[in-house]
């Protein structure tokens, strides 16, 4: 494992990734219901706006407005400002949007590639930790840290399994209720938070006596478990490879390594802490891991357009090395400096992998990242689904 590659992909892998050809089935009820939306926003939109810009757009608002909210409220205990609840939901629903016509806009300019699949789903990985985390902040999930860990890392976790499914069966599949009903219900949940006040989700039903926060996340632990069960019936059948493999020809269970290498140290430093560094900062160590999980779901996608092997080691897990060893040095360091310092790290090796990814990839399309290079014949209206469609896929909090 080098710490730096002149180069990520080989020539036999990008000319398997320019073969490749997106396939995806959604029977989405909300889907039917927002096509209408989707095709006028995306008739508006200029023929000169690039497909990767509107998806890239569509993460910064998102990301932007949950740090707003982490900012006002770092512990998820705090109550953050009813108007920067209500600027969050507006964050989710302008990124939803601009999401699902991103592939709309690639065939309505005819500027589609295996770039833009590749593109929208690395945008993905990393919406999905700022929309779970925006939610918990929503409801002051912090008060129950421990609820929290296991509702952030359950989005994380379903999303690269969806990945992983569309690595063995060759398809992403999405369900009736999936990404998009996900979606709008945490939009719900910041706009109550928005008008009743964050305090809201403190009030206890009489029954049950348990805070509505407590009861909301368990509907989504309910959903998340709905969805496992959907994944781990893939397992049911053989995989689309040689003798039953995934697309690249290796082990069905192969991709559980990779991300057990993230998962399962973000669990044993929350609970070895002796500073409690994850109870005091949520926010900043639920980002840390956030970004390894989504630079290893990042590998993921690359392995399955590539049909290629992924490698189970990567550099950006020396963040959670570093809080592991100072934890093992008896916190030579305070704690939560070191969590900074992995942020910093995995988020810079996050920010250098993609954009080296993406620039390997122009290079041999002879394309560009963030402009149509070819003039927008045949201009349709947007209204069919293209290839590089409305991709998110799996669950957020």
């Amino acid at each position: 494992m080098q710490f730096y590659k002149e180069r990520i992909l080989n020539a036999a892998q990008l000319k398997r990734l320019s073969e490749h050809k997106y396939s995806c089935t959604s029977a989405s009820i909300l889907d039917a219901w927002l096509q209408p939306w989707w095709c006028w926003l995306v008739s508006k939109t200029p023929l000169w706006l690039a497909p990767n810009l509107i998806t890239i757009l569509g993460l910064i608002v998102n990301v932007v407005t949950t740090l707003i909210l982490v900012w006002f409220s770092p512990d998820a205990r705090q109550d953050p400002p009813r108007w920067a609840c209500a600027l969050c939901a507006l964050g989710v629903f302008i990124y939803q949007s601009l999401d699902a016509i991103d592939g709309k806009q690639a065939r309505r300019t005819g500027s589609q590639s295996p770039l833009g699949e590749l593109f929208d789903h690395g945008c993905d990985s990393i919406s999905t930790v700022f929309i779970a985390l925006g939610a918990c902040i929503a409801v002051k999930l912090g008060e129950y840290p421990t609820w929290m860990f296991f509702q952030c890392f359950c989005a994380m976790t379903l999303f690269y399994c969806a990945h992983w499914q569309a690595y063995v069966t060759g398809t992403l599949k999405m369900g009736r209720i999936d990404v998009t009903e996900a979606q709008y219900s945490i939009i719900a949940i910041h706009l109550v938070s928005a008008i009743l006040g964050p305090s809201f989700w403190a009030t206890q039903i009489p029954p049950l006596g348990v805070p509505l926060s407590l009861q909301v996340t368990s509907m989504c632990f309910a959903a998340q478990f709905y969805f496992a069960t959907n994944f781990f019936s893939t397992f049911r059948v053989r995989g689309c490879g040689k003798n039953g493999s995934t697309v690249a020809g290796t082990s069905i269970l192969s991709p559980v390594i990779p991300f057990s290498l993230v998962v399962v140290p973000a669990f044993i430093i929350f609970q070895k802490s002796e500073s409690n560094v994850y109870q005091h900062h949520p926010s900043l160590y639920i980002m840390a891991f956030g970004m390894v999980a989504a630079k290893v779901t990042n590998r993921l996608v690359v392995a399955h357009m590539t049909k290629s092997e992924m490698d189970y080691y990567d550099w950006s897990l020396l963040g959670p090395a570093m809080l592991f060893l100072n934890q093992y040095f008896n916190h030579a360091l305070p704690e939560y400096y070191v969590l900074w310092l992995c942020t910093i790290w995995v988020c810079v090796d996050l920010m250098r992998y993609c954009g080296q990814i993406c620039l390997e990839i122009c290079g041999h399309l002879r394309i560009q990242l963030f402009r149509i290079t070819s003039p927008p014949a045949g201009a349709a209206n947007g209204t069919r689904r293209p290839k590089r469609q409305h991709s998110q896929h799996a669950h957020h909090a």
